[in-house]
């Protein structure tokens, strides 16, 4: 396991301060806010802590509602909205200095047989033949006007084995494609058994690069560029199939329209072996600086 992973796992690993009310830190992150990624995987364990073990996360729905603090705690109040026979809803804030920034509905079920069936998986190459970060990033550093940024990039995403089909937003400034990108992504590293644990990893993931193929619509590298401004505004998640996270998984992703300052991005996310895992959608603010 790498140490980002085991840092990560830490993270994840909230201190339960009440019943209902869990504490968590973060990390740093490419930009001066606490990632939304990693607000959306806390408060999806503080949920699912509440939750009995053999009930699994189906769905979520959430709002970003203010930037988080990186330097001060986030504290995690869930709401015990229902528990059915089948299924149980739990509603969470994530709070700091006194305030909502994060607003979750989660809702898990216990295993049941019904009907059956998907959308095909997209053709994709062998996730082994494409460059890791470290390999991909420094090709593009001189796109970043921070001479950090890809010493950033590739250190906020060391839990996770994250490579490009094809050339991202900030390899392709200028020019416009469409909107569509892959990703094929894993820990880096052995995760435990626990089915919540891979559901709370997916949706760390899942915020990292939803928002590209609006970006790649527009010839736009995007906010770690400086050529947009851009934040999350709200994110939901529908998990169909067991999956691990710590296997590769493909993240095919979409932008069906951006208007308003705003840019949605659709996406499934696959198995290796063909089976669909996740459906996510995403909706940003995506703004050009004048």
């Amino acid at each position: 396991m790498s140490a980002a992973l085991d840092s990560l796992l830490d993270l994840l690993d909230l201190e339960q301060i009440e019943r209902d009310i869990f504490r968590g830190t973060s990390r740093s992150a490419v930009v001066p806010r606490v990632f939304g990624g990693q607000v959306a995987a806390q408060a999806l364990v503080a949920a699912g802590r509440t939750v009995p073990a053999e009930r699994a996360a189906h769905s979520l729905h959430a709002y970003f509602l203010r930037a988080g603090d990186p330097g001060a705690p986030i504290v995690y109040s869930v709401d015990r909205i229902r528990d059915g026979k089948s299924f149980t809803t739990r509603r969470v804030v994530a709070v700091q200095h006194g305030q909502p920034i994060f607003h979750l509905s989660a809702s898990f079920q216990t295993y049941e047989d019904g009907l059956e069936h998907q959308a095909d998986m997209p053709s994709s190459p062998d996730p082994e033949t494409l460059p890791t970060a470290a390999e991909m990033l420094p090709r593009y550093a001189d796109r970043f006007s921070d001479p950090g940024m890809v010493d950033r990039l590739i250190e906020a995403r060391g839990a996770v084995d994250l490579r490009y089909v094809d050339a991202p937003p900030f390899g392709t400034v200028g020019e416009t494609r469409e909107p569509r990108s892959q990703v094929w992504f894993r820990t880096n590293g052995k995760l435990a058994d626990d089915p919540l644990l891979h559901v709370c990893m997916a949706t760390y993931v899942s915020d990292m690069t939803l928002l590209d193929s609006v970006l790649l619509a527009h010839g736009r590298g995007g906010w770690a560029v400086g050529d947009v401004v851009g934040a999350s505004l709200d994110h939901a998640m529908w998990f169909h199939r067991p999956f691990r996270a710590d296997e590769w998984l493909l993240y095919d992703q979409e932008s069906p329209s951006a208007s308003g300052g705003r840019g949605l991005g659709q996406a499934r996310i696959y198995t290796a072996d063909g089976r669909l895992a996740i459906t996510v959608i995403q909706e940003g603010v995506v703004r050009v600086p004048r």
